[in-house]
């Protein structure tokens, strides 16, 4: 078992208009390392994913994505500060106690892609 060993697991996230989402994401604090063959890398710290230029409406309006912090308030407070719901014409909710012990809020990517960015709450 030692042989199989991981090493990152990545989601390629859909957008409906790929230069508008990278502008978003670099907008939400997430640094663009790549960007080829309509493939863009984007990483924040050990996090990251991939950003495709491809969308399909049913895809993107089920597609989730869970990003776990270590503060929850200091992200809310970055992402209010940035002005992406403005911007982007975007949703971005106030943090909540979920009954499944974290805290968290949802950004809504221009794609319709949800976010659920949560810290643990014991």
């Amino acid at each position: 078992m030692s042989n199989l060993r991981t090493v990152e697991i990545k989601a390629f996230v859909p957008a409906r208009d790929f230069e508008l989402s990278k502008r978003f994401y670099q907008d939400l604090g997430f640094v663009m390392a790549s960007d080829s063959d309509g493939i863009a890398y984007f990483h924040h710290g050990q996090t990251s994913f991939l950003l495709q230029d491809f969308y399909n409406e049913a895809l993107a309006s089920n597609f989730m994505m869970h990003l776990l912090v270590e503060d929850v308030d200091a992200w809310s407070a970055q992402v209010a500060a940035s002005g992406i719901a403005t911007k982007y014409d975007v949703k971005v909710t106030p943090t909540e106690q979920q009954p499944w012990r974290m805290r968290d809020f949802v950004v809504m990517d221009p794609s319709g892609v949800l976010w659920r960015i949560a810290q643990n709450t014991d």
